[in-house]
């Protein structure tokens, strides 16, 4: 029983956080296309993404456009 209660939580809260990662994945390429802010200055209003995952994003964005 404590292990299932254990499990559902961590599900709970996995989940939360992947949907607030994918949000500011999004903010951060619409931020990136507008194109008027350094790397650097979206991950001062996105922290939860590293510089080199906004890199990463960056070059992803400039290879499909």
């Amino acid at each position: 029983m404590m292990m299932t209660l254990f499990d559902d939580e961590y599900i709970l809260k996995t989940y939360t956080k992947d949907i607030e990662n994918k949000k500011d994945r999004e903010t951060a390429e619409r931020m990136i296309k507008a194109g008027k802010l350094t790397i650097e200055e979206i991950a001062g209003y996105v922290p939860t993404l590293s510089l080199d995952e906004l890199k990463k994003l960056k070059s992803d964005i400039m290879q499909t456009t």
